[in-house]
């Protein structure tokens, strides 16, 4: 009987246990972030003002009623040629879940609905934007959390810097993604005041395989500084040198933003 009893004691443990790491387990898939960036295209500047109209007043007010405090939106800087006329918008989201289940709360949101009718309710004939890509990403293991940077300028000094870089093969891109986490790219920057907000994988996108990531910098002085240091600084020019992580991007390209006034950082 003594035998039978620590048996049943032990199969009340196994299953204590199980029971424990299934409830950990989701949240350990969730600990990194993922991100939506919503690129809307123009063909004309009165379209940019009619759907910055529609995320000031309706859709950043409504994310922020769904949960999701912490909202981007961006605007190419002055003289930019690589954006065109364009309006970014940064979402950080816990989990897949969250994005899919975002629109049907967006079409629960009676305020949402009526804040943003005059676009939700544009004319076939009267578009207000010409494109609209949405992109998915998931962090990177060594930043698994966005950061809000904490600068002092007005928004329309501070330069955002948003980069994408295209691997030539899935195998090449992920030493790419080696070398910011591992290879300790990512502590460069962090070490040189770079202001991440993230890093992360895309998992669905046009140009994959790739990544992305956003620094951010005070005003153009500290952005042009911070680069010069970081291209010419010794731990740089060992990492870029290794062989291992050589011809690990096929494609970059380069969106110089700056923040708008209502967005959430």
């Amino acid at each position: 009987m003594k035998i039978e009893h620590q048996s049943a004691a032990g199969r009340t443990t196994a299953l204590l246990f199980l029971l424990l790491f299934l409830a950990v387990a989701p949240l350990a898939g969730n600990a990194r972030d993922y991100y939506a960036i919503k690129i809307y295209r123009f063909k004309e500047q009165s379209q940019v003002e009619r759907v910055e109209k529609f995320l000031k007043e309706a859709y950043l007010p409504a994310l922020h009623r769904a949960g999701i405090s912490t909202v981007g939106v961006f605007k190419p800087i002055e003289g930019d040629t690589v954006a065109g006329l364009s309006v970014f918008v940064w979402i950080p989201l816990k989990s897949l879940a969250q994005f899919e289940g975002l629109a049907q709360k967006l079409e629960k949101d009676l305020q949402f609905r009526a804040a943003g009718a005059t676009y939700l309710e544009a004319a076939h004939n009267q578009p207000p934007y010409s494109r609209i890509e949405t992109i998915l990403l998931k962090s990177f293991q060594d930043m698994p959390q966005f950061k809000i940077p904490h600068h002092q300028t007005p928004p329309a000094e501070r330069i955002y810097e948003l980069r994408s870089y295209e691997g030539p093969t899935e195998k090449l891109f992920q030493k790419k993604v080696e070398m910011f986490n591992a290879g300790g790219e990512i502590k460069l920057f962090e070490k040189l005041d770079f202001n991440a907000v993230f890093y992360a994988e895309v998992i669905a996108g046009s140009t994959m395989p790739n990544l992305m990531y956003l620094t951010t910098f005070a005003d153009p002085k500290t952005h042009a500084d911070r680069w010069n240091t970081f291209r010419n600084h010794p731990e740089w020019k060992e990492l870029s040198a290794m062989e291992k992580y050589k011809n690990t991007v096929s494609r970059s390209v380069k969106y110089l933003l700056h923040p708008t006034d209502y967005s959430d950082f």
